[in-house]
């Protein structure tokens, strides 16, 4: 009987810990010690991630002599006023980025390039456009690293790491109540209990990231915090997908010593407060308006398109590709095309 016990006890030791993490586990410390700064890795993980992370080979620079495409091509809309070097160049590379296995019939008609009749082209062309705005514009988030479209597509038609509005979940029935948008383990929500659509609150609509106050009364006046639970449960979603959108925890931005004080904060922080807002204009300038532009088949179970957050670029890593600086290469990605 006893070794029966001490079986079945091992069995269920061994269940419970099957959700932890084995060691060795790396810390590095990025504060002053015994306050709990220290960010945590698996360096199994890390292996990992770095051949998820690998850039590609950018093809031979070409010459910006001779005619422009614009002059050249028929309906070249972004990019004609490279030369016809310099366009087929960056053509090949966004095969390669996208579209390795379909080549340029994924985008094209092959018996009339000039053809939009392939939504996949109308697409590609403002997505383009959608990564100059980023280099361009958002530098306080990619700085001089930049993107391209490999950021994202890693080879891919369409990138592994996006979001559409979940489908509406029934009621439970009887003492459970509502859901409410939550208590269902989600990816997104980390497997936990918090609400499973972070994304639309924050990364399309403008709601502020709040959490409740540390006074028992919401207090009065512009300065009165009346974030409610529900909505602290909403953000700290959103932490828990920054969290594993970039492989790391809540000291790459936060100070233990006071979370929500900015003067204290890693100036990680004031990066991530402009990627919010690019992804946010992402998704509401350039992916959204699209929506009709796609296929049934691509949308979303509301008929929502694919939309970016922070994984979309970042896939696991605290920079995406770890910072390797591809968009150097394509100088045409730099500034907001001309026509």
């Amino acid at each position: 009987m006893k070794i029966i016990f001490k079986l079945a006890l091992s069995i269920w030791v061994a269940f419970m810990l099957s959700g932890c993490e084995r060691p060795p586990i790396e810390t590095v410390q990025t504060g002053y010690r015994g306050t709990g700064m220290e960010q945590i890795y698996n360096p199994r993980t890390l292996i990992k991630q770095a051949s998820l992370n690998q850039a590609p080979t950018a093809p031979d620079a070409a010459s910006a002599d001779g005619p422009k495409a614009g002059q050249v091509y028929q309906n070249v809309k972004v990019l004609g006023d490279l030369s016809v070097g310099q366009f087929n160049r960056h053509m090949v590379a966004i095969t390669q980025w996208v579209a390795p296995d379909q080549g340029c019939a994924y985008c094209h008609n092959v018996q009339n390039f000039a053809d939009d009749g392939k939504y996949t082209k109308v697409v590609a062309r403002r997505m383009i456009q959608m990564t100059q705005k980023v280099n361009q514009d958002w530098k306080p988030h990619v700085a001089e690293t930049g993107v391209t479209c490999y950021t994202c597509h890693r080879g891919n038609n369409i990138p592994t790491q996006v979001w559409t509005e979940p489908k509406d979940r029934k009621y439970a029935g009887g003492l459970l109540g509502d859901l409410a948008g939550q208590n269902i383990a989600t990816k997104e929500a980390g497997l936990s209990s918090l609400p499973f659509d972070p994304f639309s609150p924050y990364l399309k609509d403008a709601a502020p990231i709040r959490v409740n106050g540390n006074e028992a009364m919401a207090g009065v006046g512009a300065n009165a915090n009346r974030a409610s639970l529900k909505q602290t449960e909403y953000t700290y979603s959103l932490m828990v997908h920054w969290s594993e959108s970039l492989g790391v925890n809540c000291t790459y931005c936060h100070n233990t010593r006071n979370f929500q004080s900015w003067e204290e904060s890693r100036p990680q922080r004031v990066t991530a407060w402009y990627g919010i807002r690019m992804a946010r204009e992402l998704n509401n300038e350039y992916i959204i308006p699209l929506t009709d532009t796609f296929p049934p088949h691509r949308l979303g179970p509301k008929g929502d398109v694919a939309k970016v957050n922070c994984s979309t670029c970042h896939q696991g890593a605290y920079k995406p590709l770890y910072g390797a600086a591809m968009a150097k290469d394509f100088p045409e990605l730099q500034v907001l095309a001309k026509p």
